[in-house]
């Protein structure tokens, strides 16, 4: 099997869910998920929703996407959520109506909060789907309502308000209305099915609860009748054509089908699914394409550490050249000595540019106001330290392609730096 990255077809991890059966803990993702994914181009792989995964995750790289589903309620600790509205009494009714979501996975907490965390670091394309879009929420530092039926709905005054979040005796059939926010992707999505300059259209659902306090960094796309938040994403890191999305739907668009049929309530609702995958695809061109700008020859242990030694070096000449430094510490000078070395050995010098070396009766090692000029650069030198401790993917990329550029411009600026010195 190949091991190049060019040939493997984007990755989108999926957390499993625990369930009962036969005595036994069995995991399982629902089949609706993994069909739509395969069908856009990209292959699911399960994430096994066992203790210790949560330190494994580099196990399943690479990542191009994540897709996080249903599952239990997410431990409020994780979001610090004041419970004192709710009396005892109330948690207890709630535990024992929701008894199948209100069960605590912890361990299915810590991946999928890793795994969403990771998103948001890189931006990895992530789309979560009921629970999904919760915990999206409470990783961006968003919180939850604990009940939506003790918090929300006791306390609509105007019937018309009401709605049922989910119906155990109609799982699938089960539908009830939002209102989707204009000029939104839900709404690029659905508005070909929009009537008469309606906004509403009807979803499946299935929670007891839902977004309370919406993470800054995210925008709303639908609302239920009662205010609840049914839709939200990030409008700073969505452009799928560019390997951006980051969103969440509280609501279940790949369950909105037409009684004993495959075929959709309406022809927006796959859409979710088909921009994700188009998003994943882009992410993964993007990562291979790093990648291919960073792939490291292979080298001995003494030609690696000659490598280094002369990359710092470069990297010093670097920053005085830009910078035109003012300090450097007599230490560093040695330091200089490889990359002096490397050009001299490597690069070809025109026949003009030998005689102004002779002119001036001066060399890269030897000349004295370049030297003067490193003892200066001591100062900036830290500083260039700590700011690439600080940079991004992509901008220590660039640098390091700067490294891979350096032998063929270094004659280049030397010539520049020798007649600006003849023509004072």
């Amino acid at each position: 099997m190949s091991s190049d990255l060019s040939v493997i077809l984007p990755r989108v991890l999926i957390v499993s869910r625990r369930t009962l059966r036969k005595n036994k803990f069995v995991d399982f993702v629902g089949e609706y998920h993994l069909d739509l994914i395969v069908s856009y181009g990209a292959v699911p792989v399960i994430v096994p929703r066992v203790s210790g995964v949560h330190m494994l995750l580099d196990s399943f790289e690479p990542i191009h996407g994540v897709l996080l589903c249903e599952g239990e309620d997410i431990d409020p600790s994780w979001y610090e959520q004041d419970t004192q509205c709710l009396s005892q009494e109330e948690l207890d009714e709630i535990r024992k109506l929701h008894a199948s979501d209100t069960l605590i996975d912890k361990e299915k907490d810590s991946i999928e909060l890793a795994l969403a965390k990771l998103c948001l670091e890189r931006n990895i394309p992530y789309m979560g789907i009921c629970r999904g879009s919760q915990l999206l929420n409470v990783a961006c530092g968003g919180t939850l309502y604990q009940d939506i039926g003790r918090e929300i709905s006791n306390k609509c005054l105007d019937e018309s308000e009401m709605v049922m979040h989910m119906n155990y005796d109609d799982y699938d059939g089960h539908r009830h209305e939002v209102k989707i926010v204009e000029n939104t992707p839900l709404h690029h999505w659905f508005k070909d099915s929009l009537e008469n300059g309606k906004m509403d259209i009807l979803v499946n659902s299935y929670h007891h609860q839902g977004v309370k306090r919406l993470a800054q960094r995210f925008v709303p796309m639908a609302f239920a009748p009662d205010g609840l938040i049914e839709g939200f994403y990030d409008p700073d890191a969505y452009n799928p054509e560019e390997g951006k999305f980051i969103m969440g739907l509280q609501f279940h668009p790949e369950r909105m089908r037409k009684p004993d049929s495959d075929e959709f309530d309406y022809l927006g609702c796959p859409f979710a699914y088909q921009e994700f995958v188009k998003a994943v695809v882009a992410y993964q061109k993007k990562l291979n394409s790093l990648a291919s700008i960073q792939k490291p020859l292979k080298l001995n242990k003494e030609m690696e550490n000659k490598r280094k030694t002369i990359v710092r070096s470069f990297s010093l000449a670097k920053d005085l050249y830009n910078h035109h430094g003012h300090g450097m510490n007599p230490a560093k000078e040695s330091e200089l000595q490889a990359g002096a070395e490397f050009l001299e050995s490597n690069t070809a010098l025109t026949v003009q540019q030998e005689n102004r070396l002779k002119q001036m009766g001066a060399t890269v090692r030897n000349s004295g106001s370049y030297i003067e000029r490193l003892k200066q650069n001591e100062e900036r030198e830290k500083m260039a330290r700590n700011a690439m401790e600080k940079m991004s993917i992509e901008q220590l990329s660039e640098l390091l392609s700067f490294y891979h550029t350096m032998g063929q411009i270094s004659s280049e600026i030397l010539e520049k730096k020798i007649h600006d010195i003849v023509d004072i």
